[in-house]
């Protein structure tokens, strides 16, 4: 059995913490959910009249949509409903019947519910950053969302992290997003530490399987929702409901 770390609740050979951002530093799950069931139920009342059947918050959002790129999380849900749209134009316009135009719908709506509603972070991550941090491991964050540095800055978070791996680097980069295990392993190359030296914090099912695929020394699973026996099963190694309690003592 691997010895655990008394101070961070790690490994000892671990040397670099990889972190989601959305459900794992910033309470924004919730507000991604919301929006993206505002758009679905919009285009699946259009396609189908007041007898469709709603996009579901919590059971659709966690299986199809979460920790996805904007595009991925639009085809894999409709895909779940039998339904193909044209790819279109990442400068597709909100109102346009394509995956890009879904998705972009979608991101007005999610910074809408940002401006209006504020970004939360979740305390226990900040200190338990903080604590890995003062411990000499290096520190990244990976997340899909291409409002990751906004958000970050909005919670006063940016400095916390060497690396930035998001949707905008991603793109930049042409790297497949969650599952696939890119994005993560292009994070520990950028800090120069080997995957089998690294931890990924993750909330998401499709965090869990890059964590498993890319082969990483430790994935930690947070549970924000109640799916605790879904991240073990997607590859999780230990499953929290916050940081705070793997440690974090600095």
């Amino acid at each position: 059995m691997t010895q655990l770390g008394p101070p961070l609740g790690l490994p000892e050979d671990i040397q670099a913490c990889l972190f989601d951002l959305d459900g794992v530093v910033t309470r924004t799950a919730v507000v991604h959910a919301a929006a993206w069931k505002e758009t679905f139920d919009a285009f699946l009342r259009g396609r189908d009249g007041e007898q469709f059947r709603p996009f579901d918050a919590v059971a659709d959002y966690d299986e199809y949509v979460d920790g996805r790129p904007r595009a991925d999380g639009v085809r894999t849900f409709l895909a779940s409903r039998g339904i193909e749209l044209p790819e279109g134009s990442p400068d597709d316009p909100p109102e346009k019947a394509t995956v890009h135009g879904l998705g972009n719908r979608k991101n007005v709506l999610l910074l809408e519910r940002i401006r209006t509603q504020g970004v939360e972070a979740y305390e226990g991550t900040l200190r338990y950053i903080e604590a890995v941090r003062a411990h000499g491991l290096r520190t990244a964050i990976v997340s899909s969302s291409a409002n990751t540095r906004d958000v970050l800055r909005s919670i006063h978070a940016e400095d916390l992290f060497e690396v930035r791996i998001d949707g905008v680097v991603a793109a930049e980069r042409k790297l497949p997003g969650k599952p696939h295990p890119d994005t993560f392993l292009e994070a520990a190359h950028d800090l120069g530490v080997e995957p089998s030296r690294a931890a990924v914090f993750e909330d998401a099912l499709a965090g869990m399987d890059a964590g498993r695929s890319g082969h990483f020394g430790y994935v930690v699973g947070v549970d924000r929702v109640g799916q605790t026996d879904a991240l073990y099963a997607h590859g999780a190694d230990v499953v929290v409901k916050d940081l705070a309690e793997l440690g974090g003592r600095a």
